[in-house]
């Protein structure tokens, strides 16, 4: 029977694509959005209004049957005003990980790709290699697929395939890992982002105890020790491993050669001969991502086959993105917001020459006071002398969040330790800066997440230069 769904930020990059799915099983889509009613990314609600998605100010004016189904991002609370109107009315509320998990725990074979970081990227391999291969996977991601994106799907964060299959990105930052029981449990990394380790071993390891069987990273030390538990306590086919480096692992990548455009290295399976494979997306942490991915479909794709279909896998949506070149400048959009994402892009870009003109605007007060230390430590060891950080405030949409820790008690820390570093008021202040220093082989590289405007931010600046 159809229903009537109403998504309260109905786009969001987590939301967006679960719409689509829901839209495509049969049901009726409306939606509001903070980000329509502030006049941001005009484009993405006209292309939603032109799939049939309805959309209403987030004023609760879009929520008046007890027969709608209200999908909220995460907090259920009457101050989000969708969220009271639910409530007076008797709508089914339900949070986007509810409805998601129970789409992707309803599939006879389901992947969940978790981890700190990488989790898009892996989502997107998969759900290429899947896709060429003729399964014909149902997908959600939390970013734009590349491979799959088009003049009629610009926002193609999700794949609407058949009910046997479903692969989704997995998030942990909110608990609702706990809610997911995979087939295949991917976990590429665990590290320090939203909770704490303690929190996060707890998730990682019910997450993985739920699947039948697990993909594990050696190279990390918290998701080795899992694969080590499990090997240790429970059927030692359950987990495989890969790693960039340790031929111990299940998958392992060695010789890996840096490439402009992307990145090349031998894949080494044991009892199988090594094998060449180029990746059109660079850095090491993609050849990593690609272990994983490789890993994920053996059980259903060839790995001969499955290589294949990753040699023509384009990327994911402000992931290391080249924005384009201006009189010897590149602009480059990306989405590291986190300690180790921010690691991996800048040891990508310092693979090759050229001083760094790093834009780093933080999603939010919260992730600077718990990894201030990591902030600093990972700009200082990662930037070289030349190389210029400038941060503009924290993303700050109203609330209570403790404010106490900014961008400039991160770059006071990166100066100390030798490095330049500056906070400015406004994200257009650092943008001028930027235009003002720039000089041919720079590269500019705009940093940040949950903020959809940095993409528009980053081609104007390419546009000033």
């Amino acid at each position: 029977m159809n229903k009537d769904y109403f998504f309260c930020g109905v786009g969001g990059s987590g939301m967006l694509p679960l719409a689509m799915i829901v839209q495509a099983q049969g049901h009726r889509i409306a939606g509001s959005d903070r980000a329509l009613d502030q006049g941001r990314t005009p484009d993405k609600f006209d292309w939603l209004r032109a799939h049939g998605v309805t959309l209403h100010p987030q004023d609760g004016s879009g929520v008046v049957s007890a027969d709608q189904v209200v999908v909220a991002t995460g907090a259920v609370e009457d101050t989000v005003p969708d969220i009271g109107a639910a409530k007076r009315v008797g709508a089914t509320i339900k949070t986007r990980p509810q409805l998601l998990s129970e789409l992707f725990n309803a599939a006879p074979t389901s992947i969940g790709v978790a981890g700190t970081s990488g989790k898009s990227t892996i989502t997107g391999m998969v759900a290429w290699i899947l896709d060429e291969a003729g399964r014909r996977p149902t997908v959600v991601n939390g970013a734009v697929m590349k491979n799959f994106a088009d003049a009629d799907h610009p926002f193609a964060s999700a794949l609407v395939g058949g009910p046997d299959l479903f692969v989704a990105e997995v998030d942990e930052s909110d608990g609702s890992i706990a809610r997911y029981d995979p087939t295949v449990a991917v976990v590429s990394n665990i590290s320090l982002d939203h909770k704490s380790m303690e929190e996060l071993r707890d998730l990682f390891g019910g997450f993985v105890g739920r699947s039948s069987s697990a993909i594990l990273n050696l190279d990390n030390p918290e998701t080795a020790a899992l694969a080590q538990i499990l090997n240790s306590s429970l059927d030692p086919s359950w987990a495989t491993t890969f790693s960039v480096g340790d031929r111990r692992a299940d998958y392992s990548a060695h010789d890996i050669k840096p490439l402009p455009w992307g990145v090349q290295f031998t894949l080494s399976k044991p009892w199988h001969l090594d094998r060449k494979v180029t990746l059109k997306v660079p850095g090491v942490h993609n050849v990593s991502n690609a272990l994983a991915a490789l890993a994920a479909v053996e059980v259903y794709v060839p790995v001969d086959q499955a290589v294949a279909a990753l040699e023509t896998f384009a990327g994911i949506r402000r992931r290391l993105e080249v924005v384009g070149t201006q009189n010897g400048v590149t602009v480059i959009d990306d989405f590291a917001h986190n300690p180790d994402k921010i690691a991996a892009t800048l040891k990508t870009l310092h693979a090759f020459d050229g001083r760094l003109l790093i834009l780093f605007q933080p999603h939010g007060f919260g992730p600077l006071k718990l990894m201030q230390r990591e902030f600093i430590e990972g700009f200082a060891g990662l930037m070289r002398p030349n190389d210029v950080l400038l941060m503009p405030e924290p993303v700050y949409y109203g609330g209570t969040t403790d404010r106490s820790v900014g961008s400039e008690d991160i770059a006071a820390g990166v100066r100390a330790a030798g490095r330049q570093a500056q906070a400015l008021a406004t994200r257009a202040d650092c943008g001028a800066r930027i235009v003002e220093i720039a000089q041919p082989g720079d590269r500019i590289v705009v940093m940040g997440a949950r903020d959809d405007s940095l993409s528009t931010f980053a081609a104007e600046l390419l546009a000033r230069l």
